[in-house]
């Protein structure tokens, strides 16, 4: 194996090919092997300094000063607090990407349990489970009780995120007709369990009030 170790000062003297932050850091990244290479310490390095502030001159092309930076990044957190993570993720996906699997799967089974307990079902009627599936996939969530199959994934088929069905007993995994809804009924899953409710013929022992969220 040949190292050139020498590249990175050659790019830092001319880093005119460099335009976008993904390039940028790129070469930073490259630099950094070279210097590994080379037995050199990173930090200290000139091109890898002259590459960093490089990335800074094109990071900060054609965007506003720091502080309208921070107004910005305070916008972002603020639109992402209003946005429940099973909306984000639905929204984004979550294929080949573990922890964004790893949440759905925590978020979804925590909504059915909100929902199984709107439904009014008792503790011991019902499973929540998970099919993990491949890395392409998001798995699904299941809610699976005597007369009602809720499944939860991202990117299904169908006509939403979640399918719910009647069924006959927890034995019953192809059960009557689908029902289709989208990832935001699991925001309010009172509401949702009404829709359920009419929508399956399903029998409840009391009106269902809604869930009153702080």
């Amino acid at each position: 194996m040949t190292y050139d170790v020498g590249y990175r000062f050659s790019q830092a003297l001319d880093p005119s090919g460099l335009d976008t932050i993904a390039a940028c850091l790129h070469a930073l990244q490259a630099a950094a092997k070279d210097c590994r290479n080379a037995g050199k310490p990173f930090e200290a390095d000139p091109a890898v300094v002259l590459l960093a502030q490089h990335l800074g001159s094109v990071a900060t092309m054609k965007m506003p000063d720091r502080s309208g930076l921070r107004s910005l990044c305070g916008e972002a957190l603020a639109e992402i607090a209003r946005t429940p993570l099973l909306v984000l993720l639905a929204a984004r996906g979550a294929s080949y990407d573990a922890d964004a699997k790893r949440t759905f799967h925590t978020e979804a089974r925590r909504a059915l349990r909100r929902l199984a307990g709107d439904l009014q079902l008792p503790a011991k009627s019902f499973d929540i489970r998970v099919c993990e599936g491949g890395p392409a996939v998001s798995g699904e969530v299941i809610l699976h009780a005597e007369e009602l199959y809720v499944q939860v994934s991202i990117g299904g088929f169908g006509g939403g995120e979640i399918l719910f069905r009647r069924c006959r007993g927890r034995s019953d995994y192809s059960g009557e007709r689908n029902h289709w809804a989208r990832m935001p009924a699991l925001l309010d899953t009172s509401a949702f369990a009404r829709r359920i409710a009419h929508e399956l013929g399903l029998f409840l022992a009391a009106e269902i009030q809604p869930r009153l969220v702080a």
